[in-house]
């Protein structure tokens, strides 16, 4: 397994729709692994393909119950709503509060190509829709109130977001 480079706010793959993944191919079981492994080192319990430079629909997630794939994740149905803090490995030292939905359900595909549906609530919850919106182009400073930190990361990469 390899550690990828984490792409950061003012990378143009952050703010594309990810393409749906045709095939599940060994290509793509590797590129899973390493985002596994990427979002390990990095701290993180998600982690969505354009993160790491790639346009795909996949996510990765672990929020201490084991590692969870997701290819072509959708989220299929959701109930009620819960705000909490969140952060983001492309947008580091930045935090913001999101209101989410606390409970989804979202289908897509496993490692292998099979069938999955997942039911999260709290942070599972988060995370599946925090990483689902990494493949529709939207990052959590879209959602966030009470943002901070943002200013000084634009300082440092000298990116601004408009």
């Amino acid at each position: 397994m390899a550690v990828l480079n984490i792409v950061k706010l003012g990378s143009s793959v952050l703010r594309k729709p990810a393409k749906e993944v045709e095939k599940v191919t060994k290509r793509i079981n590797k590129l899973t692994k390493d985002m596994l492994e990427t979002m390990y080192t990095s701290d993180g319990v998600g982690l969505a393909g354009p993160q790491v430079g790639v346009g795909l629909r996949l996510i990765v997630i672990d929020v201490g119950e084991g590692p969870l794939i997701l290819i072509n994740p959708k989220i299929t149905e959701y109930n009620g709503d819960m705000t909490d803090v969140e952060g983001c490995l492309s947008l580091p030292g930045v935090l913001g509060y999101v209101q989410r939905h606390a409970e989804v359900t979202v289908e897509g595909l496993d490692e292998k190509g099979r069938p999955i549906r997942v039911t999260g609530t709290d942070l599972l919850a988060r995370a599946l829709q925090h990483e689902i919106d990494h493949l529709d182009g939207v990052l959590f400073i879209d959602k966030a109130k009470g943002v901070s930190g943002l200013e000084e990361l634009q300082e440092v990469s000298g990116h601004k977001e408009d």
